[in-house]
């Protein structure tokens, strides 16, 4: 892995950094299953391995939280243990357990004239990865990346970079191991913010730009980028409870999809109750909210039957909180939760509880969103759980991928034909 020195010259680095990883795309685009899934189990096996060594660079993360301002959920999503460790790894096995994209056969058929045409799953070829403090995204990133045949740049957050660095390192010394290109997977050590600039005026090197993280952080490269850009935007989701909601239901899904785990992009920040069941339901739900610590800011109807409740503003209905508070509204109908949504939402995910399909189904068709739930937590909207295995993020974007992007939403098609001296006349 190249250094940044005091004397080197950071626009250098970065275009070796992408011509090593152009290079190593075009090998990574020929190699064989078996090769791509060797180095996958055994980054695994090596994750579990060096797990001391990984917790050790992690501990200075921890340590440099504070100077970095981190909350809590924050540094919850920077720590890691044995366990998010072994999840890391059986992320790898997952991912190796998957079909191959590469080389699928979309569709194809015979011409009239005897062409034979293949429409070609192919890699993007160097992806671009930019995102912040989770370091387990490091892993996730570059097993998807190269399962589909992509070479990657990890650009992580300076909150984690201990941590990513050290986790790189095992990555790449499994890839010397198991046959898999030096310049596949690499971690770009400075902290330099123009390095970013740099990679993002790279489109004869880097292929596509995959910003994971804040909104200015996505803002930015959206508009420096002069290559494609996945764009992974806020996650304020919303869960409504609909008046044909099963209580029960109802109470655990707007539970578990807040506080689950508050500082992540699935987590629902809005809640919205039907007015026909708020004076019943409402009441229930905050109860267990607020035992879990959980802030309500509210529309006057909902301070009117929660106590506890704080008056929301109209910001609060933008707001992706990543922490300890939700806002609460009491809707009309169904059709007013979907204006809500709409007009407040990120288009990331969100979720109805009802007994009505079709209340479901108006919900599923209107509600513009890369996820829509009927009856389930919105902390469901994962790769993993969504049977992808890894994921690289979760795009709201509507081209060139949406909602959890795996394997295949790292590839694209070319067409591929076959003749026999055909000649157009």
């Amino acid at each position: 892995m190249a250094t940044v020195t005091e004397n080197e010259n950071l626009q250098l680095y970065c275009h070796a950094m992408a011509e090593q990883a152009k290079a190593a795309s075009r090998v990574l685009a020929t190699l064989s299953t078996e090769t791509k899934n060797r180095w996958l189990l055994h980054c695994a096996d090596q994750l579990e391995a060096c797990l001391a060594g990984l917790l050790t660079a992690n501990a200075l993360d921890i340590e440099l939280a504070p100077v970095y301002g981190l909350t809590e959920a924050a540094i919850d999503r920077l720590r890691l243990d044995a366990k998010r460790v072994s999840a890391m790894a059986k992320g790898m096995r997952e991912v190796a357990a998957l079909p191959d994209p590469v080389g699928e056969i979309i569709e194809g058929g015979m011409r009239p004239n005897g062409l034979e045409i293949s429409k070609v799953r192919v890699p993007l070829g160097t992806v671009f990865f930019i995102y912040e403090s989770r370091p387990n995204v490091t892993a996730d990133a570059a097993a998807i990346c190269v399962k589909s045949g992509n070479a990657v740049i990890l650009r992580g957050g300076k909150e984690a970079i201990h941590s990513s660095g050290a986790l790189v390192t095992v990555l790449k010394e499994s890839a010397a191991v198991c046959g898999i290109p030096s310049g596949a997977v690499q971690f770009v050590e400075t902290t330099d913010r123009d390095a970013v600039g740099y990679f993002l005026r790279m489109p004869q090197w880097i292929d596509v730009a995959i910003p994971r993280g804040g909104r200015g952080l996505i803002e930015r490269v959206a508009s420096e980028a002069q290559m494609p850009v996945i764009k992974h935007f806020d996650g304020n989701c919303h869960v409504y409870v609909d008046k044909s909601a099963d209580a029960k239901a109802a109470v655990d899904i707007v539970v578990n999809s807040k506080c689950h785990r508050l500082g992540v992009c699935n987590a629902c920040e809005s809640m919205l109750v039907h007015e026909q069941v708020a004076e019943t339901l409402l009441p229930m739900i905050a109860k267990q909210l607020i035992a879990r610590g959980i802030e309500i800011r509210g529309d006057s109807t909902t301070c009117e039957l929660v106590s506890d409740a704080l008056p929301a503003t109209e910001e609060d209905w933008f707001t992706e909180y990543l922490g300890p508070i939700i806002s609460c509204k009491v809707v009309a109908d169904v059709n007013e939760a979907i204006e809500h949504i709409n007009r407040f939402g990120s288009h990331h995910t969100d979720a109805i509880v009802t007994s009505d399909l079709n209340s479901a189904r108006t919900f599923t068709q209107r509600v513009d969103s890369a996820a829509v739930m009927v009856n389930a937590s919105t902390r469901f909207n994962d790769g993993g759980e969504f049977g992808l295995g890894a994921e690289i993020g979760i795009s709201t974007d509507k081209f060139h991928a949406r909602g959890p992007c795996g394997l295949k939403e790292l590839t694209s098609y070319k067409y591929v034909v076959y003749g026999s001296g055909h000649v157009r006349k």
